[in-house]
């Protein structure tokens, strides 16, 4: 995604600070998209004197959500990919934005939220109304969002923000900062905070009404407690917000380095049974699966959909070992002939593997014991968090990580290089792409039409190598808890005439998702895709 912000300032007789706020911005390199919302005319004369801005005027006062409306559909018309909101009357610390744009360029598909640091001139009753907005937003996005819901200092990205504000009509006045999060949210942005200093300076003009403004607020926040429980959008995965804190991350880690695997599993239950309660979409997505495996597999019951929960909370847990150089189960590698042969002859080649089982194992145990070098080609935007805490059991992680957004001519050429240097490149093939224009191919899976995407396949096709199929799966205790690493040959060399290339394209994907259901089969509660996979809708642009 090409990365072009602006600021977008709504503006309401702040004739003697949005000056002030306009150079600030400038001075970053901010274009400025300014809203006038019914100003007087002293402040009407300071915003047309201002040069190098977007200027917009609304007829008549319409309130600062229907300003801040405008700004945004205006900066998304003028082609910006992201919109830096800042009110006009000074309260935000501008020196803060270069951190906004820095989370908003790593995380281009998050909304980038300002955490309030106040001092002593909030005034009490407004910090005592921010602490309730907290607890019901974290209610009706169901601990999705944590952070100050009401500050006006913002980063959005602008494609699926005017795409929910084109499809809803949301509050006009000083309840918007609230409704439009909790919204994104439910779209399954992911929201990230950043700490900035807020001031309420002398003589500024807050046009914030205690009564008629809470009660606006209480309205809203009622409004959108029983919207939560109904009809919420369906969200492309790479939107699914990660679930679960750093610091919680961080403590079931310790507590595996300290207490051993088993502590660290009961330390993950209460975890697992608050995203068992709370993730109806996750539910619903287990019981779908498990019903389309058939009786045979594993009934679609609520105990097999807790199970289901609970098996990925100890896939994670193997990651970690993994990476740690710690797995003491038997692993058996049926293909390891070939792996070794590749490895051998220095022979790069395209692993395509999925989200069933441990994907991160060849990795961990071709980094960790100096085997061969193996390249993930990933999209991590929705789990940096779980990355991060990987990368902390070992400083290697991010050795022969290949982040992506989409595949480009630029990527591919990025990726040849690498196999030609005799490198393995592992992707996934069961997830359609993050951008809303990347290719799909639909395959019969699990006895229904399901969305696959088309990158590993054109991807094997550029990069001219033998590619393959790649599992690991793990065995029931009965067995050992054994892993079973499965490396089976997929084509010598992927084949796309020119005449007949979408054919050749679904046929290659029916390949894969036929492997894909014997292998599901085997292995019933280890496919971790909790979202709505047959009918999956498109990715952000």
């Amino acid at each position: 995604m090409n990365f072009a912000p602006c600021a977008v300032v709504p503006c309401y007789n702040h004739g003697a600070a949005v000056g002030g706020v306009v150079a600030r911005l400038r001075a970053l390199g901010l274009p400025v998209v300014i809203v006038d919302d019914g100003s007087d005319d002293e402040t009407a004369r300071t915003l047309d004197a201002l040069s190098g801005v977007h200027l917009f005027r609304l007829p008549v006062n319409s309130g600062k959500g229907a300003a801040v409306v405008r700004g945004l559909h205006e900066a998304r018309r003028l082609g910006f990919s992201h919109a830096l909101q800042v009110d006009a009357d000074g309260q935000h610390d501008l020196d803060d934005a270069p951190q906004f744009l820095a989370r908003g360029r790593a995380a281009p598909g998050a909304v980038i939220c300002g955490e309030p640091v106040y001092d002593e001139s909030a005034p009490k009753a407004r910090l005592y109304g921010r602490l309730i907005t907290r607890f019901w937003v974290w209610i009706e996005t169901r601990g999705r969002v944590r952070g100050d819901a009401m500050c006006g200092f913002r980063l959005y990205p602008l494609a699926p923000t005017a795409a929910l504000l084109e499809r809803v009509g949301l509050a006009s006045g000083m309840s918007f900062d609230i409704e439009i999060l909790v919204r994104l949210a439910w779209e399954g942005l992911p929201v990230e905070s950043v700490a900035t200093r807020v001031v309420y300076p002398d003589g500024g003009v807050s046009h914030f009404r205690m009564l008629r403004d809470n009660v606006r607020i209480s309205a809203t926040h009622t409004r959108l407690f029983f919207g939560s429980f109904f009809s919420q959008r369906k969200t492309h995965w790479s939107r699914i917000a990660e679930r679960g804190s750093m610091w919680g991350l961080r403590l079931v880690a310790a507590t595996a380095r300290l207490l051993g695997r088993q502590a660290a599993l009961v330390a993950l239950l209460p975890a697992v049974a608050w995203f068992f309660l709370t993730g109806r979409e996750a539910r619903r997505a287990s019981r779908t699966y498990l019903s389309r495996l058939g009786a045979q597999s594993a009934p679609p019951t609520t105990w097999n959909v807790w199970r289901h929960m609970v098996t990925i909370a100890d896939a994670s847990l193997d990651k970690f070992e993994a990476w740690r150089g710690e797995v003491t189960a038997a692993v058996e590698f049926k293909g390891i002939e070939e792996f070794y042969r590749l490895t051998r002859e220095k022979r790069g080649a395209l692993f395509i593997g999925s989200h069933l089982g441990n994907l991160e194992m060849i990795r961990a145990l071709a980094t960790t014991k100096h085997l061969a070098k193996v390249t993930a080609v990933v999209y991590t935007d929705h789990a940096r968090r779980f990355a991060a805490t990987l990368a902390g059991a070992n400083t290697r992680f991010a050795d022969n990580l290949f982040e992506v957004r989409d595949f480009g001519p630029q990527t591919a050429i990025l990726l040849k290089e690498r196999v030609e240097r005799g490198e393995i490149l592992v992707i996934v093939g069961d997830r359609t792409p993050a951008a809303d224009n990347g290719r799909r191919a639909h395959a019969p899976f699990l006895g229904h039409d399901a969305p696959f995407p088309q990158g590993p396949v054109v991807l094997g096709y550029l990069l001219a190598c033998p590619v393959y199929l790649f599992f690991c799966l793990k065995g029931e205790k009965q067995d050992g808890s054994r892993y079973r690493i499965h490396l089976e040959p997929f084509a010598e060399k992927i084949l796309l005439p020119h005449r007949d290339r979408k054919a050749a394209i679904d046929a290659y994907v029916a390949q894969y998702a036929r492997r894909l259901e014997w292998y599901c089969r085997e292995a019933p509660l280890q496919w971790f895709n909790f979202f709505d996979f047959w009918h999956e809708p498109v990715g952000r642009s």
